[in-house]
Order: C-alpha cells, then structure tokens, then sequence
C-alpha cells in the first residue's frame, strides 16, 4: 500500500512506454471530446449577429440562447462521473459522440428559436461529459512522468477545435460573399457554420472504438487481465504489473463509488480540497475568457471592425490560443503547475487592465481611436496568450489528478460543474454588460484575475511527478 510519502513498489513514477506513440495516439483519440467541446462552445460566435437578425431578438434573448448550451453542459458535467463509473469511459465517450452529431444537425435545421435553444443544450450535455471524462481518462491511461503533458492534450485539442471552428466559419462567410445570412445550397451560411460539427463528432466516435478501456475500471469490474494488458500498453514492460495492478485494488478498496456525499466534511461543509478545485474553475471563467470565443466577432464590429476583420481577428485569437497551449504542455511537468498559474494571473491581470482602458475611450465615426484601437487588439491577444499558456491548461490537469481516488469522479465533476455556471454567468451577463459599460466590464474581469494570484499561492499545491494512487 503507498502513501503520499511513501513512492508505488511498482515503480509506477518512472514508468516510461515501450511505445510512447502509441500513448500519444489513445491520448490524442480521447481528447477529440475536448476538440468538440472547443468547436461546439465556440462556433456559436460566427452565427451571433445571423441568429440576432433571422429571429428578430435583443441582446438579453440572443445572450440567452448563446449560454442556454452551458447549463446542458453543467449538467452533463455533473453526471458524466457516475455514467463512466457505471458503464465505463469508452461508452460515455460513444454517448458524447451521439448528442454532439444530434445537436450539429439539429442546430443546423431548427424551426424556431427554441428549438435551436434545444439542441444547444444537447451539445452543451455533449461537452459537459466531455469536460469531465476526457481529463480523467487521460488521467488515469496516463504514465506518471508524461500525465502533465499528456493531460494537457485535452486543453491543447480544445484550442485546436476553436481554432478550426473560426477557419470553418471564415470560409463559410466568404463563399457567402460576408454575408451570415447568405444561401449556401439552400442553407443560410450560419446554418452550415453549425452543421460542420456533425464530421469530426462521428470522428469522435469511430476513435472511441480504438482505443482501450481504463484499467482503474477495468479493475473495478473484475476484468484484471485485460487491466494488465492496458497497463502494459501504456506504462511498459518495466512497470511490476503485478504490483501495479495490487496498488490500484488497495487504492480502491480504501474508497467507495464517490457520491457527493463523500465530498461533504462535517457540518455539511465541502472538502477543502473540493473547494480549491471549485475556485479553480471559477476562477478560469471569472476572467472573461470565453467572451472572447462566444463573442468577439461581435465585439470587434461594435468598435468598428467589419465584419470579415473580425472574423479574422478572432481566428488570429485562435492561433495564439494554441501557441500558448504549445508552450503549457513543454513547461507543465518541467516548471510545474503552481508557478505557471501564477505567471499566467499576473499577464491575464495587465491584458485585461490594458483593455479596460482602451475600451474606455469614446468612439469616433463608430470606430476606437487609433492608439486604443491597437491597444485593444494587442493587449487581447496577450490575454488569450498568458491565459493558454497557464490556466487554460493547469486547470485541466490539476482537476484530472489532484483529488484523492476515493472522491475523484465525484469532485471533479462538482468543480467541473461550476466551471460551467461560472462560464453561464460571464457568457449571459456579456452583451447587457457590454452594452451598460464595456470598459467596466473588463475592469470586473481584471479583479478577479488579480484575485486568482493569492488563492493560488494560499490554497493550491503541486502536484507534478505523483502517482494518482498518492494524491490527498
């Protein structure tokens, strides 16, 4: 039995794959749930103005309808870790595969505004079981000396899924001349924009398919053999599998199937370590970030851009998004996860002051000025920067590795259910806030990513290099 001092008999902290290429290739196939959880929560932006405009609808309805999808995503969130616990890892990735396809075509074809509402809080289901299945089975197929690494896959396939959907939603516009609304083959231009998904979700689902099961469940349903199997595959013929198999059994012998109430410590209070994870993921929201995928299209032509500029400023946005992921996955398991999240709230908290200011300025012939016009663009490119490379990536892998066993699904998918309201508030509260003070909007942002800097220095601790079997 090991213990948070005591490092595996079977060596599983130097564990390295007789072939890392094919640990890479489970990896990156699990992590197309975070490429479709990037695609579906930010193709949205390209069909902002085209949905205002087909159904005639305010800010405050039109706000709604974009963030109704995150409150399917907090659910699903909060029920993907029983369903993986009850019927395996593969198989909720097989039921994303489903409601993400469902909802591409749907969303694609509504006859009416509800209707479109519907079928984005069946995609939103979709990513919120992608949120939580995604980073624990990476977490849990994953070698102790690659898991930062490797978990960072699911942030960096995010990146990639919102940067493909602004390509996508760029070339759409202009075979539609710039036009939103323009036809395409009998179909208004945002309608493709939102049917593309339907592709790489039946990708999604041809991968799971080829990739195995985790051997912690493979474990807990009796299936040791094939769990040996698995753990050779991806920990290597120098790992005592044997042992390896026996730290996991005496790891879940020492737990139950979490439940919330495992995460409750006397007087009905959370785990202190339940609520890091939580304040984790506010604070991941809290900053703003996600206004820049749902909305920046938007938010570019309300100072001026037109409407191809903004489209292209938002998939510049994109790119730099996975330049700092890149760099998050080279640093991860060499700096660590603490000091990174630290850099990262620091440059988030200058971007977003910049940007309060620049956004401050009075318009001229509906344009910013010149100096805050290129303040504005460059400082929220650093922004999308420091966040990618700290936050957007550490909060991933902190939340598939840094709870105990006995409480992990249960704790991660409470904290990744409040990521998701969180991510609801900024996302419903954006276009009325905006349109009261945009520059006051982005000042709130900026405190509370002066706020995430104590938090992280007081209540998070490192986790690089430990085993799962060694965490709380």
């Amino acid at each position: 039995m090991t213990s948070a001092t005591q490092p595996p008999a079977s060596g599983a902290r130097q564990a390295r794959p007789d072939h890392l290429g094919h640990v890479v290739f489970i990896t990156a196939a699990a992590a197309m749930g975070g490429f479709l959880f990037g695609y579906d929560s930010s193709v949205i932006n390209g069909a902002v103005e085209a949905v205002r405009d087909r159904y005639d609808i305010g800010s405050g309805t039109l706000a709604q309808v974009i963030a109704v999808a995150l409150i399917g995503c907090a659910v699903g969130a909060a029920t993907a870790g029983r369903i993986a616990d009850r019927i395996g890892r593969i198989r909720c990735m097989q039921i994303a595969a489903v409601l993400f396809t469902s909802s591409a075509v749907g969303s694609a074809l509504p006859f009416a505004l509800w209707d479109l509402a519907f079928w984005r809080v069946v995609g939103g289901f979709a990513i919120g079981m992608a949120s939580v299945i995604g980073p624990a089975y990476i977490a849990e197929v994953a070698p102790a000396a690659y898991r930062g690494r490797l978990g960072a896959f699911q942030q960096a396939a995010i990146v990639v899924g919102i940067a493909v959907s602004q390509l996508v939603n760029w070339a759409i516009l202009n075979v539609a001349d710039g036009d939103q609304r323009g036809e395409i083959a009998g179909l208004e231009a945002w309608q493709w924009m939102l049917g593309v998904m339907a592709v790489p979700s039946l990708l999604y689902g041809l991968l799971s398919l080829a990739i195995p099961e985790s051997p912690r469940f493979l474990i807990s349903v009796g299936r040791e053999g094939r769990a040996r199997e698995v753990l050779a595959e991806v920990e290597g013929g120098g790992v005592d599998l044997d042992a390896r198999v026996a730290e996991i059994e005496a790891a879940m012998r020492r737990e139950r199937k979490s439940t919330f109430k495992d995460l409750v410590g006397g007087r009905f209070a959370l785990l202190p370590i339940v609520w890091v994870g939580i304040g984790l993921s506010v604070f991941q929201q809290l900053v703003g970030i996600n206004v820049v995928f749902y909305y920046s299209a938007t938010l570019w032509q309300s100072v001026g851009i037109d409407p191809s500029g903004s489209f292209f400023y938002s998939f510049t946005t994109s790119i730099i998004n996975i330049v700092g992921t890149v760099i998050a996955m080279v640093l991860v398991d060499r700096v660590g996860r603490k000091p990174l999240a630290l850099v990262g709230s620091a440059g988030m908290a200058l971007a977003l002051a910049f940007e309060a200011w620049a956004f401050s300025a009075d318009l001229v012939d509906g344009r910013l000025p010149g100096t805050q016009a290129v303040v504005a663009l460059i400082a929220a490119h650093a922004f999308v920067l420091f966040f990618a490379l700290s936050w957007g990536v550490i909060v991933w892998v902190l939340l598939g590795e840094m709870f105990p066993n006995r409480i992990r699904a249960a704790a991660l998918g409470v904290a990744a259910s409040a990521q998701w309201l969180a991510n609801w508030l900024i996302t419903a509260s954006f276009p009325s806030l905006a349109d009261w003070n945009l520059s006051g909007t982005y000042l709130v942002y900026t405190v509370f990513a002066v706020l995430s800097l104590p938090f992280v220095l007081v209540c998070v601790k490192e986790t690089k290099g430990k085993a799962l079997e060694e965490m709380g």
